[in-house]
């Protein structure tokens, strides 16, 4: 629970400066959370493979794979937030 605990906290520090970001500026943001989460699924991949080949921390794969838990959630999270948006959107009358 406490590796949990310091996660949520160190993607909520991150997450912040997407959220406090001017409105111009919302493109660069977008892309900015897509190429974290990318980078987040790609060194857990590798810590993986890592810990499966030679023998790696197994504290180290528990954090990643909880990390990785962490992204798609929040990947999961947004897009049925933009799924929802877009089916209200074409609730509207015209």
């Amino acid at each position: 629970m406490d590796i949990r605990n310091a996660l949520v906290a160190q993607n909520y520090a991150a997450g912040k400066a997407a959220v406090s970001a001017d409105a111009g500026s919302g493109g660069q943001a977008f892309l900015g959370a897509t190429q974290d989460f990318i980078s987040t699924l790609r060194a857990s991949e590798k810590t993986a493979m890592d810990a499966m080949t030679s023998g790696a921390d197994p504290h180290a794969l528990v954090q990643a794979l909880a990390q990785t838990e962490l992204a798609v959630q929040t990947a999961v999270t947004v897009r049925d937030k933009v799924v929802e948006a877009y089916q209200e959107i074409l609730r509207m009358p015209v």
